[in-house]
């Protein structure tokens, strides 16, 4: 049985993701990523949450890997902070391309998309919108993760001045410790970004009431105006 809204594009490039269509035409995208061993279905639910009216068109991906000990994966732990390069590079250049050609065919530009993650997602979220060459996005989300620190790959921080970023960290988090939160909020600060930043007092989880203020961040994100890019070939450069 086919689960509604559940798609496999064709190509080596594609990713399977899940798609919640807008209300009407859309004003923008919400692109989620789930963290280590969950897939496109465990932050689905939450597209709903951060957009209620259903102004944008919401997916989220399943990350390419298959690793120990189950379900989908972005990159091989090697250790925090630092992702192993081989299966980092193969993610982000897949995640990039099934992006890039997913709002291309939807007539949605980056700069109409607010991309977010939790964990493993967070961290390819922040090499997405701020990974050299990349378009900038309307706005970024990251929870509970890190921005990386990978060989072979580079930020570029320099269109980060302005960009609206929201940060949610657990102060007691085992996996990803609360330093990298600080971590991130440091550089993006420095960079120049407008940052929404909040910890709280749990482990390795989303916080639910970072989660209740988020709603209106989107919609501030990701104003009134046309979805589509005024110039396709400046939104893929």
């Amino acid at each position: 049985m086919r689960l509604e809204g559940l798609h496999q594009g064709a190509g080596s490039e594609a990713l399977v993701h899940r798609v919640r269509e807008p209300a009407g035409d859309p004003a923008g995208a919400l692109v989620l990523l789930h963290g280590r061993g969950a897939d496109e279905h465990d932050l689905y639910r939450l597209i709903d949450l951060l957009d209620p009216s259903r102004r944008l068109l919401g997916v989220t991906a399943r990350g390419p890997l298959s690793l120990p000990p189950g379900g989908a994966h972005w990159y091989a732990v090697r250790s925090i902070g630092y992702p192993d390069p081989a299966t980092f590079r193969q993610s982000y250049g897949l995640l990039t391309r099934w992006l890039d050609a997913f709002l291309a065919e939807r007539g949605i530009a980056h700069q109409r998309t607010v991309i977010g993650g939790f964990s493993q997602g967070a961290v390819m979220s922040y090499a997405t919108a701020l990974g050299a060459g990349r378009p900038r996005p309307a706005g970024l989300i990251g929870l509970s993760g890190f921005i990386p620190t990978v060989e072979g790959f580079e930020l570029d921080l320099t269109g980060a001045r302005g960009l609206p970023v929201a940060i949610g960290h657990g102060t007691h988090d085992p996996v990803i410790g609360i330093e990298w939160g600080h971590g991130a909020r440091r550089c993006l600060g420095e960079a120049g970004a407008d940052l929404t930043y909040a910890e709280a007092e749990m482990g390795h989880q989303i916080d639910p009431g970072f989660l209740a203020g988020l709603p209106a961040w989107v919609q501030t994100s990701t104003p009134p105006g046309p979805g589509r890019p005024l110039n396709p070939a400046r939104t893929a450069a």
